[in-house]
């Protein structure tokens, strides 16, 4: 017997109605990208590992998916590994060997690459946006996968804060036309994590901090404290960081907190000029169905953020991860040869924000891939006459097929019934000699016979 068909894990297979609804969201993220002036690239799905590797900080280098090259690499004549770093069975650098190309992890790094590749071409400061699948080994979970979407929208070229009020308001945007009300955009500041890191004596750990303090929501507070002291962060260090487990209040309150404990940090009281000034700025211009908030804790483990970092969190009551997040990356391109060159960017969760409309029903009722209309077939004859009639009506942009078989006329209005199309039209001889065509709507179960003008409008 033949080997039962399946699916990589963390990969899933799309069915019309939710290749559709997919669709919905990205076309809603789309018209809002177009509006605040975005532009479309796109980068090839995998790059040079080179080019990934080290971007991403130590657990995110593990979730890159890398493409092996071609070659037997155990053959003894042509070399491919030495037979020392064979016996030493060094994975690492093995890898290096056999696998010279990677599956993209996420769209900013390749962004970066492509900024750098094509800087004589490009005016800036230069707004992007691009919607491609991405791909991590990661462990697969509800909202969680190992392809996804990423819908990014990045400014580089200029260090103005009015990009990053610009980015919270295009958040608020797509949020407001999707109906998803009650999202909160939290937002930290990478400068005030540098302070705090440096005011408790451990700047030279910023990266076990920041990757630790990251998982507050997903472990708590007791395991992100474990895991600080296991990096060797002091017990002293971490009493001292411990107002931001407990800041709460509004803004004003956290932003005053903040205040006290950075008082000797000249790069922690610019984060905190920074965020103050995005807040004020928000607060002046107004938001429809989001809130801002700011986050003490927010960190965002990947290494390249310098400045302002977001994430967005669905509405209470849904269990879901984030749903977008970004931030401030002030030399990203450095890392490729052209220096100085500030950016700031967001992401939305294709998958996940479908997963939180699904489960709310927010769904609008005319997102469907369902045709609208079926022309049932009783022959040669009356076919022909029903694909003029089709043809005129997709002329006008109403979507109409036609039954491809003669079949007996149950079967055809149980395949209507079950591919949900709310209208079937029925044109026999009688309808023939008339010039008309009998409308029967299937939910009501209503007929009525119309000229080909008349069912045009009754099916706009």
């Amino acid at each position: 017997m033949s080997k039962k068909p399946s699916i990589p894990k963390g990969t899933r297979d799309f069915s019309p109605s939710e290749v559709v609804k997919r669709q919905y969201i990205m076309n809603t993220i789309k018209e809002c990208f177009t509006t605040y002036g975005f532009q479309p690239i796109e980068t090839p799905s995998f790059e040079n590992s080179e080019t990934l590797m080290g971007k991403y900080g130590e657990e995110g280098d593990r979730l890159i998916f890398k493409i092996l090259n071609s070659g037997d690499y155990l053959n003894s004549k042509k070399k491919f590994i030495s037979d020392e770093l064979y016996q030493e069975r060094n994975s690492n650098e093995i890898a290096k060997i056999i696998s010279e190309k990677a599956l993209r992890y996420d769209l900013t790094v390749p962004f970066a690459r492509y900024v750098v590749q094509h800087q004589n071409d490009i005016v800036f400061p230069f707004k992007r946006y691009q919607m491609q699948p991405v791909w991590r080994a990661d462990n697969p979970q509800k909202g969680r996968f190992r392809e996804f979407y990423q819908c990014d929208a990045d400014v580089v070229g200029s260090k103005s804060l009015w990009q990053e009020v610009e980015l919270v308001q295009l958040y608020d945007a797509v949020f407001t036309q999707l109906g998803l009300k009650g999202t909160t955009i939290k937002m930290n500041n990478r400068k005030i994590l540098s302070g705090i890191a440096e005011v408790i004596g451990e700047a030279d750990k910023l990266i076990d901090f920041t990757v630790a303090l990251d998982k507050l929501d997903k472990i708590g507070e007791e395991k992100v404290k474990e895991e600080m002291c296991s990096k060797g962060i002091s017990d002293a260090a971490i009493e001292k960081v411990q107002p931001l487990f407990e800041a709460s209040g509004t803004a004003s309150d956290k932003l005053g907190m903040l205040k006290g404990l950075l008082a000797t940090s000249e790069i922690g009281l610019e984060g905190i000029t920074d965020l103050e000034f995005i807040v004020n700025s928000v607060d002046d211009l107004g938001l429809g169905s989001t809130s801002l908030e700011i986050d003490v804790t927010l960190a965002r483990g990947l290494n390249y953020y310098t400045g302002a970092i977001f994430e967005v969190a669905a509405p209470e009551g849904v269990k879901m991860g984030s749903i977008g997040g970004g931030g401030r990356y002030d030399d990203l391109t450095g890392i490729f040869g052209l220096k100085d060159v500030s950016g700031v960017g967001i992401s939305f969760g294709l998958d996940r924000i479908y997963l939180v409309l699904e489960e709310l029903g927010l769904f609008p009722d005319t997102v469907s891939a369902t045709t609208k209309v079926l022309f049932l077939n009783f022959g040669e004859q009356e076919g022909m006459y029903a694909m003029k009639a089709i043809k005129a009506l997709r002329a006008e942009g109403v979507s109409a097929e036609l039954y491809p078989d003669a079949a007996k006329f149950k079967k055809q209005m149980t395949y209507a019934d079950r591919r949900g199309i709310p209208f079937v039209v029925l044109a026999g001889d009688k309808e023939i000699e008339a010039e008309t065509y009998t409308l029967k709507n299937m939910g009501t179960g209503e007929q009525e016979s119309l000229g080909l003008d008349q069912l045009s409008e009754a099916l706009q």
